[in-house]
């Protein structure tokens, strides 16, 4: 197995993610690489969804639908709902199962599949501001809060 934490220059969370992703290992064979990914371009190229992103044998467990490759920072929602710059050592021994069970394995299939804007914090998902914008919505929200004017 072979585990990338990909990261931008001094993300405090590089650190705390190796940490977790050794003790999901629990003693499991694994290459482990930190990478410093210095632009978009790297970014796009290398699959990074936010520092830190943690790709297991160059698969992202944890990306939302429809992410986009970026340098930005990454946050991780746990079973709590709670957020964190670091995934859950849960999620990820999960994640590592998955990765580590034969492709035909129904266990394999369900793991790491992410809810729809589970990991969406600006969205409604986190309690957000923004409206969802599929199917008007965003448009048919703005005129519901839209303040009448006083004359």
């Amino acid at each position: 197995m072979r585990i990338k934490v990909l990261t931008v220059t001094d993300c405090p969370n590089a650190r705390p993610t190796l940490e977790r992703v050794t003790a999901a290992l629990d003693g499991r064979e694994a290459r482990v690489e930190l990478i410093e990914v210095p632009d978009e371009a790297g970014a796009a190229r290398l699959g990074m969804y936010g520092s830190p992103t943690v790709l297991i044998d160059g698969t992202d467990p944890f990306s939302p639908p429809r992410a986009v490759p970026s340098l930005s920072c990454r946050l991780y929602r746990n079973a709590d709902g709670n957020v964190s710059g670091v995934p859950d050592e849960t999620a990820l021994r999960k994640a590592l199962a998955g990765a580590a069970a034969p492709m035909h394995s129904p266990e394999a299939s369900h793991c790491c599949t992410p809810q729809p804007d589970a990991l969406d914090v600006v969205g409604r998902a986190g309690r957000g501001r923004r409206a969802p914008a599929e199917r008007g919505l965003r448009r048919v929200h703005q005129q519901a809060t839209r303040f009448p004017k006083i004359p």
